[in-house]
């Protein structure tokens, strides 16, 4: 067992491996290689009977953990979507951990819920949102979008579903494209998932307004209640942009809530010349994006903005005795604005990014992850046996081998893809994810690790030349 007294001289070891992992991050393999079952085979089954050394920890940390971590900083990790963190993230969730703060309420520590109230504020004026919107952190957009489906549940229920029960009539809308968070949200929050309508998307892979007006009017027809639709600012597969500007009007006619999922291409709005995303968005009720994806703050932070607080409250609001405070109606106690109780301290990590980069630091490094993606756009156009499967945007990029000089089935170039994509990833030198466009397996890049050059980049086409056949 350490010795508090003794921080400095045990925190030394942590803090020069964490300086030694971040400097020397290239040279880790970015995936983990390691077999199901393997890390567990190497850890006791029981607590060890006395206390272990710092050191004996720490060995087995590097002997045993660190193999079986996929190196999310790591400049060519371009699977999925980042989660980025940045030096200024780390400091500042070093200092979180040190207060160890549960900042639920204001009287449970003013400051935390001040600072969030005030960076949500930086955020949405920098973003081009709607001033009179109110905000708070959640810790996902998972988590956001089930406030969202919630709340607008309350909402067409008068307030009522959370004491009688949720009626089975109730519809929630969303693309052909749209994250399985989703799915999930309209789950839990009692709706069922045969009430989520997948509404067909257009050529560029939207949700189609004239088809989602059709399926709410067919649905009053037949004396069901349309209660959200959920609208996607870069989807997950193809980083498609669904309209805000074309379907606000039909919700706002229809009274739908209208929530917008900006996950990760949210980041973007910091730039003035990508807020036209967001044409229309005064017709929203809801509205997420995630630091913890592109703009350097480590895992978790959510950005989640209400047109309504006070729906937001009447949802989620509980009021036992243990938690009334004197401050009360003078402040905003966050635990009211979501699920949990218990609330992290994480409007820190965003104060300090924030600070440290400025406005223009931020939107310089956004600008120069796109940049790069163009940059690897260009080469991946210069190839012959290459094609792109959807436009690029952003900084995301989707692509497959398809030698024009060959002939193939469908099944087989599927496979041919698929192949080179696990080469790519099996060398340890870059990770790449996949999703499927109109049955075509297709490759994913996404370029927007916080520290990425133009070398790493060189790295990842000199890692796609070698994998192709």
């Amino acid at each position: 067992m350490l010795d508090r007294n003794h921080f400095t001289r045990d925190s030394k070891l942590i803090v020069e491996w964490i300086d030694d992992y971040l400097r020397n991050i290239k040279d880790l393999p970015v995936k983990s290689k390691v077999r199901p079952g393997e890390i567990k085979e190497q850890i006791g089954t029981t607590i060890p009977a006395r206390g272990e050394s710092l050191e004996k920890i720490m060995q087995d940390f590097k002997d045993v953990i660190l193999p079986g971590m996929v190196h999310w900083q790591h400049p060519n990790f371009h699977a999925y979507f980042n989660a980025n963190n940045s030096t200024e993230s780390i400091l500042a969730e070093m200092l979180t951990s040190a207060l160890g703060a549960q900042c639920m309420i204001w009287e449970t520590s003013p400051a935390a819920a001040e600072l969030e109230e005030r960076m949500l504020d930086w955020l949405k004026d920098a973003m081009g949102l709607p001033r009179k919107w109110e905000g708070v952190i959640q810790d996902t957009a998972s988590t956001a979008t089930l406030a969202a489906i919630l709340t607008a549940r309350e909402r067409k229920c008068d307030f009522q579903s959370n004491y009688a029960g949720v009626p089975a009539n109730l519809r929630v809308y969303c693309s052909q494209e749209t994250h399985s968070s989703i799915d999930k949200a309209v789950a839990i929050a009692g709706i069922g998932k045969n009430n989520l309508i997948k509404i067909q998307i257009d050529g560029q892979r939207r949700m189609d307004p004239a088809a989602l007006k059709a399926a709410i009017e067919q649905d009053i027809s037949d004396g069901l209640k349309p209660t959200a639709v959920v609208l996607t600012l870069g989807t997950t597969g193809t980083m498609a942009i669904d309209n805000i500007k074309d379907v606000g009007p039909i919700c706002k006619k229809y009274g739908v809530w209208l929530h917008v999922d900006a996950a990760y291409a949210g980041t973007a709005l910091l730039l003035a010349e990508h807020q036209g995303m967001i044409e229309g968005i005064a017709y929203a009720d809801s509205f997420v994006f995630n630091p913890h994806k592109w703009m350097f703050t480590n895992f978790d932070c959510t950005a989640y903005y209400v047109k309504s607080a006070d729906h937001l409250i009447k949802t989620f609001e509980i009021l036992p005795e243990y938690l009334k405070t004197h401050s009360r109606g003078q402040v905003n106690d966050y635990r009211d604005w979501g699920v949990p109780l218990g609330r992290r301290f994480r409007a820190l990590k965003l104060w300090f990014v924030m600070r440290s980069y400025g406005l223009k630091g931020l939107r310089d490094r956004i600008r120069q992850h796109i940049k790069l993606s163009r940059y690897f756009v260009k080469w991946l156009e210069s190839q012959p046996h290459l094609e792109l499967i959807t436009a690029p945007v952003l900084n995301f990029s989707c692509f497959r081998y398809n030698p024009s000089r060959e002939e193939f089935s469908f099944e087989d170039l599927n496979k041919i893809n698929a192949t080179i994509l696990e080469k790519i990833n099996s060398t340890g030198k870059a990770y790449l994810s996949h999703t499927t466009v109109d049955g075509r397996y297709a490759i994913r890049v996404v370029i927007g690790q916080t520290y990425i050059q133009t070398e790493d980049v060189d790295r990842l086409i000199d890692v796609i030349k070698e994998s192709l056949p």
